[in-house]
């Protein structure tokens, strides 16, 4: 897992489809449906849904300390990643030739998220319905309505028309996870995977679930209450905490999906980050290993960069946020598939949950295009529509979203491709 963490570039999909040819198909330590149903079980859940993936297997192979072990150390590395790629940038942002880079891998940035619109939008927006629930969640974000407030209200929607009431499920089209395809892989033999009957005793028991419970509450409390007392109760570093500790149970759909609640949160109502830092954000967590929702990290780093508390460097106020982050992001993740493991075949046919998801999913589209449009705007039209676009930007932009249309390119060569270019083309020297 550590191994896997180190080289889990792609996103989803390919994060995914990585873990499915080295798990299934060459190691043989899951059968085929299993690792589907786990994926389709993941895909119930808010948060990191690859992470949440390996961290299944490891407690179907393991138990608990496998679940652990897997979960912790397919994000580990790219936590230390970012965290230097994040001093890069807010230590040498402004030198030209970092400036130059960072023009590019925006224009690269904007591709991407569109790319992800059309793919999302293509298994998500399959009836008139799913597509009005779109339409209403891109004016219910525009209008600044919370994006917790439009994933609870398409849920709704959802989980009553799965009951027949509006239409039933397929009214939504299907449900599911959005990367639940696995193109291009063979199936994997049966023998010597694990199936059903190896999965760790005791593991549905009530005394589990409390265990787990209160195991991942004193988890939760203990750096809150250390920053709390070192810092006092009005302090960025809490604020931070039990912001992402919240955004951490809406984060259906996607980092997509969350980003456009940190950026509508971050930028808009609480001024931690400017908007240019939020895609720059997406670029640097694009190019690293791990879930792409580890752009939520950068956000922290950059809170903690800009306003440092007494007696703090911005440097270790900067990590000491950005580690805040992380924890209150994935300890909930974890905790999330440590509880539903043992249920995982029940959830798979509770039709609510599925009608659910479908209509968070579609929801998720329309706001996932609000995000691209305003990084679009603010990379693309630096100035307001009113004033000429930039050319080169544009153009970038335009060819890195056909590449991604055209190619199965991995959007972390994608982001590397834009930061040449915007090397060559911005002139690192200026």
């Amino acid at each position: 897992w550590a191994c896997l963490g180190c080289v889990n570039f792609g996103g989803p999909a390919g994060q995914i489809a990585m873990m499915h040819r080295d798990l299934v198909v060459e190691r043989k330590w899951i059968d085929e449906p299993r690792y589907l149903h786990a994926l389709n079980f993941c895909s119930l859940l808010p948060g990191p849904e690859a992470q949440q993936l390996a961290t299944y297997i490891g407690w179907t192979l393991h138990g608990l300390r496998g679940g652990l072990a897997a979960g912790i150390l397919f994000v580990l590395p790219s936590i230390g990643v970012l965290l230097g790629l994040s001093w890069i940038y807010a230590a040498h942002g402004a030198v030209p030739a970092v400036a130059a880079v960072l023009a590019g891998v925006k224009a690269a940035v904007v591709a991407i998220i569109l790319d992800a619109v059309l793919r999302i939008g293509k298994r998500a927006l399959r009836t008139p319905l799913a597509a009005a629930i779109a339409i209403a969640a891109f004016a219910a974000v525009a209008g600044c309505i919370a994006f917790p407030w439009i994933v609870l209200g398409a849920g709704l929607i959802g989980a009553i028309g799965a009951s027949g009431a509006i239409g039933g499920a397929g009214a939504f089209g299907a449900g599911g996870s959005v990367e639940a395809s696995l193109p291009g892989e063979q199936e994997a033999s049966s023998k010597g995977v694990v199936d059903g009957s190896s999965v760790p005793a005791g593991g549905a028991g009530g005394w589990r679930v409390a265990r787990i419970l209160a195991s991942a509450l004193l988890l939760w409390l203990a750096p809150l209450l250390l920053v709390l007392s070192l810092l006092g109760r009005e302090n960025l570093a809490a604020r931070l905490y039990l912001f992402f500790t919240q955004a951490a149970f809406v984060t259906f759909g996607g980092a997509y999906a969350v980003l456009a609640y940190v950026n509508q949160a971050a930028v808009t109502q609480f001024g931690w980050i400017n908007a240019a830092q939020a895609v720059d954000g997406l670029g640097l967590a694009e190019s690293t290993p791990g879930p792409l929702i580890m752009v939520l990290q950068f956000v922290g780093f950059m809170a903690g960069w800009q306003a440092p508390p007494a007696g703090f460097s911005p440097a270790a106020s900067a990590i000491l946020c950005a580690f805040l982050t992380s924890w209150a992001t994935f300890l909930p993740s974890l905790t999330f598939v440590l509880l539903g493991a043992p249920y995982i075949d029940r959830l798979r046919h509770v039709r609510a949950l599925s009608g659910a998801l479908a209509a968070i999913l579609a929801a998720v589209t329309g706001v996932i295009l609000h995000l691209g449009l305003t990084f679009g705007r603010n990379v693309l039209f630096p100035n307001g529509f009113s004033q000429a676009p930039e050319l080169l930007l544009t153009a970038v932009a335009l060819a890195a979203l056909l590449v991604l249309r055209a190619t199965k390119i991995s959007p972390a060569l994608l982001v590397l491709g834009g930061a040449l270019i915007g090397l060559v083309l911005t002139g690192w020297s200026q």
